[in-house]
């Protein structure tokens, strides 16, 4: 091509262009009123229009590709076409000048199409932003000034909050800026996580009580009780960082305290505290309202097992061949719920959550397993000759609870879930040597369960699949109290070891020893309970006196925070952090002449 010719085609090139815009220019107020539909497209066309682009490039490019002197012209070779072209070759010239025609006005149209100019009502784009997550709404946030608005809307980032757990007690109104509350949460989240497998944080001994010995503990939301050999029941509220308890008084009419009997089991909720005696008697108190009692209930046995519902205020207990069912009427009066008969000594008793207006409890009795339901007789849950129940838990709608295999058909000791609704088994977890001694269902994530063995093993059951998920060789002696999350494991052994796990890497994260065995275990995410408890509660050496003596025999209740960023080992002992008004410490051999205040 000669520069006469090429000059010639950059001049109608510029032509089309120009005749184009112009029409562009006419086409676009119509544009703005009503969208133009594209095309249809027919089977075949867009192969005929890719082919067609095709030539014309190869053409171009073999047209520039040729030599000098054997270029024509493009009138020339316009005339030689037109004179050797057949009828249908001329059809085929002027369908290449409709491909060319018809690619700019697909470019055109391409350049038209308004993707962020769609005007969408504002809460129909917040209904289409919910279904996203914090990482899909930052990452739109970053596309135009209008999804910024619109992905950091105060709805959007609240339902976040809510969804991951953070501040579910709280209203979209109570802060003005949810995604920043969001960030915080998320930040105080980790680094409690990493707090936790650093073992960072403060830890304290909760003060005890002279002369005597350590029954039973139990704990909620921070708020601990623990019940004595002298008869003395004391609550903690280690949330507060006040470590005075208060003591619940008994209303016993004995002067000397030490003619009071042992405490055997306490619990505590929200609102209740529950202590039982092992002359049969059973107090509650209100923390609302004081420290006496608000009902007495007397049985004429030694009560053998105790529960307490953790949402609402139902209190059962079992003593002899009877388990009784108390709550307070609308009135506030205490009266009998229900009063069930069974037919052997009640082991263990726990109350079913979330079960509306009657109360339902499972108690399990030797080898026999009971259903107990207001307003019905005891039902019969399990039942196998010979295969006594070693440890119980329930939830909404589950019970699970530990077998021992005995007799000439061993089988294995195994777990065992039944279904609360249809009365039925629906899984047979394990086949250990050892029995099973602890499991905590309530507790642990969906479809998943924790459970404890005399082998020193600790066990996640995988309710799905009627498998063992994984198996920790956890402690020395029997593992006596274990509690799971989405992350850790923390399980207590008769030896007083407690110990600390990562599930997920399976590893040990850190461990603390005591010398009694420990008895109860409760933690959040910022803090942990724990409890060792003797076996014997009797102090046999004489020297009462002497607090070492003391100390080894009285049990162990502690508390970790941590929210508190700092080393275990480096928190401050709980003597030092008395006010200046407290006086001496009980056998510490010192005076706090300058105790530190509230370090």
């Amino acid at each position: 091509m000669d520069d006469h010719s090429l000059d010639e085609f950059r001049r109608r090139w510029q032509e089309e262009l120009a005749q184009a815009q112009a029409l562009r220019k006419r086409r676009r107020p119509e544009a703005t009123e009503r969208r133009p539909r594209r095309p249809e497209v027919v089977p075949g066309r867009g192969e005929q229009q890719a082919s067609g682009y095709l030539a014309l490039a190869q053409g171009l490019l073999e047209g520039a590709g040729r030599p000098p002197a054997a270029r024509a012209t493009r009138a020339e070779r316009q005339e030689a076409a037109s004179r050797s072209r057949s009828p249908p070759a001329r059809e085929a010239a002027g369908g290449g000048e409709q491909l060319v025609d018809q690619l700019i006005r697909d470019l055109n149209e391409m350049d038209d199409v308004p993707f962020f100019d769609i005007q969408l009502p504002y809460e129909l784009a917040i209904n289409i932003f919910q279904y996203l997550d914090r990482k899909e709404l930052g990452r739109c946030a970053q596309v135009s000034k209008t999804w910024k608005v619109i992905a950091e809307d105060e709805v959007l980032w609240y339902r976040l909050c809510q969804q991951e757990g953070h501040l579910p007690e709280s209203s979209i109104s109570d802060y003005s800026c949810w995604k920043l509350i969001f960030q915080e949460c998320r930040a105080k989240e980790h680094m409690l996580r990493t707090n936790w497998k650093n073992r960072k944080g403060a830890v304290s001994e909760l003060e005890h009580i002279p002369d005597a010995v350590l029954c039973d503990v139990h704990s909620h939301d921070g708020v601990v009780i623990a019940g004595y050999t002298s008869g003395d029941v004391r609550v903690w509220d280690t949330r507060t960082w006040d470590y005075t308890a208060p003591f619940l008084e008994s209303d016993y009419e004995e002067d000397e305290p030490g003619m009071q009997p042992y405490v055997s089991f306490v619990r505590i909720n929200s609102s209740l505290a529950v202590a039982a005696y092992e002359d049969g008697f059973l107090n509650i108190w209100d923390l609302r309202t004081g420290r006496y009692p608000i009902h007495r209930f007397e049985h004429d046995a030694r009560i053998q097992a105790l529960a307490l519902s953790q949402e609402d205020a139902t209190v059962a207990t079992a003593s002899a061949f009877d388990v009784v069912m108390l709550c307070p009427n609308e009135e506030g009066y205490w009266q009998i719920a229900a009063e069930f008969e069974v037919q052997k000594l009640v082991d263990y008793l726990e109350i079913v959550p979330d079960t509306g207006r009657y109360p339902v409890a499972v108690a399990t009795a030797g080898d026999l397993v009971y259903l107990l339901k207001a307003e019905d007789s005891a039902r019969t849950l399990h039942y196998v000759y010979g295969q006594p129940v070693t440890c119980l838990d329930v939830s909404a709608n589950q019970a699970a609870f530990g077998v021992k295999s005995l007799g000439w058909v061993y089988e294995g000791n195994k777990i065992l879930v039944y279904s609360l609704e249809a009365e039925r088994c629906l899984s047979k977890l394990g086949n250990a040597l050892g029995d099973f001694t602890c499991v905590n269902l309530r507790d642990s994530p969906p479809n998943l369960m924790v459970s404890g063995n005399m082998d020193r093993r600790v066990r996640i059951h995988d309710l799905r699949t009627d498998t063992i998920a994984l198996s920790i060789s956890a402690h020395q002696l029997g593992v006596s109290s274990v509690q799971m999350d989405d992350w850790k494991i923390v399980s207590g052994g008769e030896e007083g070891l407690v110990s600390v796990w990562d599930y997920r890497m399976n590893q040990k994260l850190w461990e603390v020893h005591s010398r009694h065995p420990v008895r109860h275990i409760s933690f959040n995410c910022h803090s942990l309970i724990t409890a060792h408890v003797p076996y014997e509660r009797v102090v046999r050496n004489a020297d009462l006196d002497n607090f070492v003596t003391h100390r080894r025999h009285r049990g162990l209740i502690q508390a970790y925070e941590f929210a508190v960023d700092r080393l275990a080992f480096q928190s401050t002992v709980p003597i030092c952090r008395s006010s200046c008004d407290t006086i001496p410490g009980y056998n510490y051999d010192l005076a706090l002449a300058f105790p530190c205040d509230n370090i």
